[in-house]
């Protein structure tokens, strides 16, 4: 009997989701240095910083496997299972949004319109603290489930008040600029590009908030 009980029990999954947020927090200095570089045109680290974001989503891949490969069915967690699975797949498109934002980038060798360029910075730097505010919400969400108390669950709350701030932010200035992408650029194929840029740039942060909004509901009573 004392064997079939331990088998119900498996060890916490949060240090693979902990690894698994470190490396999305690593892809937000490369998505900002990126974008900045490819605004300046005559930048050359281009290639391979999108090279080094290519890996980390590779690597943050292979961390998300081994987390839903090692939970067998049957086995007792702090958290529900399927929202902790939502969680993680949320937290993994943050990553992969990144990657895009980048291959997006790329079509245009010469860059974005000097017009908006800073405003495309402006609106990639704004999506940088939710993506990295992810690995201490893991962080504290871990203490949490840990522990069981009301001050470590509130730790956990206002982290995720601060990524919907971020968000709201992020999205205020996503529809600010596409207004003046709309106004101010006149090539209907540089608007397409620019347009899908800042959509893909937003959704970063839209994920971000999907994130905090499930780990919400993860530490709800």
């Amino acid at each position: 009997m004392r064997w079939l009980l331990s088998s119900l029990f498996y060890k916490s999954p949060f240090p693979g989701l902990q690894k698994h947020a470190d490396k999305v927090k690593e892809c937000a200095q490369l998505l900002k240095e990126a974008t900045a570089c490819h605004i300046q045109e005559e930048c050359k680290k281009f290639d391979l910083l999108t090279e080094q974001v290519a890996r980390l989503e590779s690597e943050a891949d292979a961390i998300k496997r081994n987390i839903r490969n090692h939970l067998p069915h049957g086995i007792l967690m702090p958290v529900d299972k399927f929202q902790f699975f939502q969680y993680l797949g949320e937290q993994d498109k943050v990553l992969d949004e990144v990657e895009d934002a980048l291959f997006w980038l790329s079509f245009r060798p010469k860059g974005v319109p000097e017009e908006v360029a800073l405003d495309i910075l402006h609106l990639t730097e704004s999506v940088i603290p939710p993506i990295e505010k992810l690995s201490t919400l893991v962080s504290l969400a871990n203490e949490y489930f840990s522990a069981r108390t009301e001050k470590a669950r509130k730790k956990v709350k206002s982290i995720i008040r601060d990524i919907r701030q971020h968000e709201k932010e992020a999205d205020f200035l996503e529809r600010e600029l596409k207004f003046k992408i709309f106004s101010t650029i006149k090539d209907p194929l540089v608007v397409f590009h620019l347009i899908k840029l800042v959509d893909i740039i937003g959704a970063i942060a839209d994920h971000a908030e999907n994130a905090a909004d499930r780990m919400r509901a993860m530490i709800a009573k």
